[in-house]
């Protein structure tokens, strides 16, 4: 990309994928990022934390970003903030709940007093560089949602975020239509939706009916109640509150996200709660079963939730009793369906009364919602974003049903950049993105290398032949030997163990005769290839073969 000034749109996260989303708008030397998410890793990322996006444009050129806008405090859009701002410290410009959201990152991270926050609202106006921001409200599944409206010498492009039009909303923040009809009366240039719920016909339920159906459930239970479901759903956790306090419940908590999200919007008056009501989850115990209701994370079947304990009865504070009541305020991600029925298992082998169904609404809007966000806002061009392919392709179907020109959509790929003009809009080469992988306080030494060493060691274990040489003349000092973790179980592998050691002694006493050039990297490679063939004659296994060298 050239400096001229001139309107490029690009995702760095976001699109072909769900989660990590990353937008970038940049108008000559001016750039704005919008939502900085992480995504979790699958089952083949072995020992990864976190998934972020590849910033590798915006370390390049961070002297031209004006600031980073949030549009909500879901985990796949602030999740990364931490680990970018280390690398790039700019303004964060975000409502007052998804600030409060991304201060416990920050304090995690040490980073609080380093980083400049300043709150937004629907009505806010900003002026980063050339670029000239302002917002409206949406709905979704936590309060404080907007989308972003940029304005730019070459065009306007809105960002809807995440959103769906709920028209009887838990939390009373309506969707105002009224503000996106002006925004598209003015003109909108270049439209990003997301595309979640793009194969879902009709409109998406409302929360309201979530919280009806919670309640009930309160009502018919007889003993404690554990219902469980993602932390950052603010509106279902005061619709839980809510239906604890009118069944004459006390709410405890477990799992630090439930902790910390509760702790924050509490504060910041998002959640209204009795004084009294919420008790430590050591006090539970002490009261009758029926006065108690437990909010706790691990509805996706999270090895470590909360939930995931206690439905192995390894959790230290509480324990599920046959006649309690589960339920699950949410529905399996995809990818997850086999952790969430291991855990529906134990809790039925527990005498738990599960409930796993008509617990759950979605937070993101249908077709008719996206046609109506397309409606609204009548653009020129119109980039849908936010969900995997098939999902981006039936949002593009739906937009040409409301009327946008076939030749003005774009489904782009992370990295594609789509460059804008007062005449045309056209793809124009690409920009770095992709995977940077989190791995404690590791960012990006991860890559490739390590996870298939990671893989191998988890398949065939690993083989270790300690060799220990006579630094005079190479001569092998003491027998090899041989350690194995992963591979064999010892104790009935002593023969196969000792053939190796042999092995091993008879590989360095060939290399000493007959090798011109002796040296360690010869060595190694001889001992790693005749062991490795060795292994599989007598297994069919290859394990890992590290040849460690001492010099005495």
């Amino acid at each position: 990309m050239t400096n001229e000034k001139k309107l490029s749109i690009f995702a760095l996260g976001g699109v072909f994928e769900i989660g990590k989303n990353m937008y970038v708008v940049q108008y000559g030397d001016d750039i704005v990022v919008i939502d900085c998410g992480s995504k979790f890793p699958d089952e083949n990322l072995l020992g990864i934390d976190l998934i972020i996006p590849d910033i590798t444009y915006l370390l390049e050129n961070k002297d031209r970003i004006r600031g980073m806008v949030i549009t909500h405090g879901h985990e796949d859009h602030i999740g990364a903030i931490p680990y970018i701002l280390k690398q790039i410290n700019v303004p964060v410009f975000a409502t007052r709940l998804t600030l409060g959201l991304i201060n416990i990152k920050l304090k995690e991270h040490k980073l609080k007093d380093t980083v400049v926050l300043c709150e937004i609202h629907p009505d806010s106006h900003l002026e980063l560089g050339s670029l000239k921001l302002s917002f409206f409200r949406t709905y979704h599944s936590i309060p404080d949602c907007v989308g972003v409206v940029i304005d730019t010498p070459d065009g306007t492009v809105v960002h809807t975020g995440d959103f769906k039009f709920d028209f009887s909303p838990a939390n009373q923040q309506y969707p105002d239509l009224h503000a996106m009809a002006r925004v598209g009366e003015k003109g909108v240039t270049v439209l990003l939706s997301e595309s979640t719920n793009a194969e879902r016909e009709g409109f998406t339920a409302s929360e309201k009916l979530v919280g009806e159906s919670i309640e009930e459930c309160f009502q018919r239970a007889s003993n404690r109640v554990f219902i469980s479901t993602f932390a950052s759903n603010v509106n279902r956790l005061q619709q839980i509150i809510d239906a604890a306090c009118n069944t004459g419940r006390y709410i405890a908590l477990l799992g630090r996200s439930m902790v910390n999200v509760v702790k924050v919007a509490s504060e910041l008056g998002y959640i209204q709660m009795p004084e009294g009501m919420l008790i430590d989850a050591r006090e539970a115990a002490e009261l009758p079963r029926e006065r108690v209701a437990v909010m706790c994370t691990g509805s996706q079947g999270e090895p470590m939730a909360a939930l995931s304990r206690l439905a192995s009865s390894t959790h230290p504070l509480m324990a599920i009793e046959p006649g309690d009541t589960v339920i699950f305020a949410s529905s399996p991600i995809p990818g997850n369906e086999k952790n969430v029925a291991a855990i529906l298992d134990h809790l039925y082998l527990l005498g738990a009364n599960v409930i796993n169904s008509g617990m759950h609404v979605s937070g993101h809007g249908s077709q008719e919602e996206l046609k109506l966000m397309l409606t609204l806002m009548k653009p020129k061009y119109f980039v849908p974003i936010h969900g995997e392919y098939r999902m981006l392709h039936r949002h593009r179907q739906l937009a040409e049903s409301v009327g946008v020109d076939p030749e003005r959509i774009f489904i782009m790929r992370n990295g594609d950049v789509l460059e804008v003009n007062r005449k045309h809009a056209y793809l124009a080469g690409k920009v770095p993105s992709g995977h940077t992988l989190v791995d404690g306080s590791g960012i990006g030494d991860v890559g490739n290398v390590v996870l298939r060493d990671r893989k191998h060691l988890s398949e065939d274990g690993i083989l270790i032949s300690v060799i220990t040489l006579s630094s005079q003349d190479n001569a092998l000092l003491f027998a090899p030997d041989v350690i194995t973790r992963g591979f064999v179980f010892v104790k009935e592998s002593e023969e196969l163990l000792g053939d190796v050691s042999r092995l091993v002694e008879a590989t360095i006493e060939e290399l000493r005769e007959t090798a011109n050039d002796w040296t360690w990297s010869l060595l190694k490679s001889s001992v790693k290839e005749a062991v490795g063939k060795f292994l599989f004659h007598k297994t069919k296994r290859r394990p890992m073969i590290l040849p460690i060298i001492i010099e005495v």
